[in-house]
């Protein structure tokens, strides 16, 4: 028998189907971003709209519902996830504040999205069972559109389920969740989410765990693309024992700014636990000249760098010119971390 949820989350599968027949109204998944949150929502609910259900609750994969659900058309589920945000055409015509808006409007669900299931709610289900709403990430609705969503679950109709998915639960309205059975998902340990790395074809398992915070399907992403080459390209020039700022920001134009953000708060991280620890937490593979720097690396200007940094990340969608960004990230690297306040070339 086969169910399709990852091998650190059968325990609590078992949980789950453990409670059958006292299931609440809404289900509240919530965990750190990348262990997989989402694709067991997603099996929960094929087993609720699976119509032969096997033992423990699989779902049998050949039925009418089950084929529906994998072709993503069942017509008693739905996916609330936030609108597209297409930069199409925007970045011409849109002026920066616009578009900054638009783009916040695009990244959360709306009252609009929860009014449209009124109809899908309040009528029965069209095969005589669950009717399923997964919303994905819980915290993206707005208030508006969560107070919606509140009003439903304080009334909820029979054979309803709402699935929440947040990795920040913090986020969402105390009363949503007092209205929810949370349930808390698991983060595999190490050894298992490296064997399990390594099944999917990553080359370099250990690396890719760390930089992902240890969540293994953020490292699975990670470890299969051409950032991992990309950073410790960067890496080398500015862990480089006289770094040229300007000659830093040039090449570094050729990698996302997102990335080169998200590398240097990692390095940073590194560098201020690796001076009170000797250890290192992200860049495994840059120990060494890590040790070396957070030797010399004072705290506060460490902590001064980071939230330059933070600030930086802020403004990463839409820089007003990413050359200047790079210079002035590379220039302050020079004189918060190498202590050096050299520009010029060599």
């Amino acid at each position: 028998m086969f169910i399709n949820v990852y091998t650190w989350q059968v325990n609590t599968w078992e949980q789950l189907v453990s409670q059958c027949g006292g299931w609440p109204n809404a289900l509240l998944l919530k965990g750190r971003s990348g262990i997989g949150k989402l694709a067991f929502a997603r099996a929960f609910a094929q087993c609720l709209l699976c119509e032969d259900r096997l033992p423990r609750l699989a779902a049998c994969g050949k039925c009418q519902g089950c084929l529906w659900f994998v072709k993503g058309n069942h017509p008693d589920f739905r996916l609330l996830e936030p609108a597209a945000y297409s930069e199409q055409a925007e970045e011409t015509d849109t002026d920066e504040k616009t578009r900054d808006t638009e783009k916040k409007a695009g990244n959360q669900i709306s009252i609009e999205q929860i009014r449209e299931l009124d109809d899908f709610i309040n009528l029965t289900s069209h095969r005589n069972g669950y009717k399923v709403i997964l919303i994905h990430p819980a915290e993206a609705m707005n208030l508006h559109a969560a107070n919606a969503v509140l009003k439903t679950l304080e009334e909820p109709p029979g054979k309803t389920m709402f699935i929440l998915v947040s990795h920040k639960p913090q986020r969402l309205l105390p009363t949503i969740v007092s209205r929810c059975r949370s349930v808390m998902m698991p983060v595999p340990d190490r050894e298992a989410a490296l064997k399990w790395l390594a099944q999917q074809g990553v080359s370099e398992p250990d690396i890719a765990l760390a930089q992902a915070g240890y969540a293994p399907l953020a490292a699975l992403e990670i470890g299969k693309g051409e950032s991992q080459e990309q950073r410790k390209e960067f890496l080398q020039q500015i862990s480089a024992a006289k770094p040229n700022p300007l000659a830093l920001a040039e090449s570094a134009q050729q990698y996302p700014l997102s990335d080169i953000i998200n590398w240097l708060q990692k390095w940073i991280c590194d560098l201020t636990y690796c001076k009170f620890t000797g250890k290192v937490r992200y860049h495994l593979d840059f120990t060494e000249k890590l040790q070396m720097l957070a030797e010399r690396a004072n705290s506060l200007d460490l902590a001064h760098y980071y939230r330059e940094l933070l600030t930086a990340q802020r403004t990463v969608q839409h820089p007003l010119n990413t050359r200047l960004v790079l210079e002035q990230l590379a220039i302050s690297y020079c004189r918060w971390v190498l202590n050096t306040e050299r520009v010029g070339n060599d």
